[in-house]
């Protein structure tokens, strides 16, 4: 498909979508890079309020749900103050919660690179370059080990990169908006 067989609303409405993603992209990537810790900050807020929510809708689902067994709805509620009771603790004290909550991406992270790399080596028959998997194994075992000997350096590192690539992307997509389709 040419964009010349493209409606021009349709064109218009794809440039739109291009110009406003690249925007959010571009600021997201600015204010992780010029207030790392307060844009960290605002995200786990977020998270907190989501929790909030969630946890309001699962011991509503719990207390309200005519269909669920006795277990099902204890379940429901306790998971329901669970999380309410996260979101307010993140509240409480929002640069411990945001310090926590880098350390365990950090962690989990560093987990998933370890398994990758892992996963490389056993699929390692199967690759057409033997030598790139295990290059590409050993730099993600090694990777994730130093995540968990160092998940908040590492969160930081990532969340840094974020915004780096952020601003890059951003820029790239402003301009796909203001050239597509001519």
């Amino acid at each position: 498909m040419t964009t010349e067989s493209i409606d021009r609303p349709v064109l218009n409405g794809i440039r739109t979508a291009l110009g406003i993603s690249g925007v959010l992209a571009l600021l997201l990537g600015i204010l992780i890079i010029v207030w790392p810790g307060r844009t960290a900050m605002v995200v786990v807020a977020i998270v907190a309020v989501y929790a909030i929510a969630a946890g309001l809708v699962y011991a509503g689902l719990g207390i309200f749900s005519a269909q669920k067994g006795g277990w099902a709805r204890v379940g429901h509620i306790v998971l329901g103050v669970l999380f309410v009771i996260a979101g307010i603790v993140a509240f409480i004290n929002l640069p411990a919660a945001t310090a926590w909550f880098g350390v365990f991406i950090g962690v989990l992270v560093g987990i998933m690179w370890i398994i990758e790399g892992i996963v490389s080596l056993t699929t390692l028959e199967l690759a057409v370059s033997r030598g790139w998997t295990i290059f590409f194994a050993i730099l993600s075992i090694v990777a994730g080990i130093v995540l968990l000997f160092a998940p908040l350096w590492g969160a930081t590192t990532l969340w840094l990169l974020l915004g780096i690539s952020g601003i890059v992307l951003g820029i790239v997509q402003i301009v796909r908006a203001f050239t597509f389709g001519k």
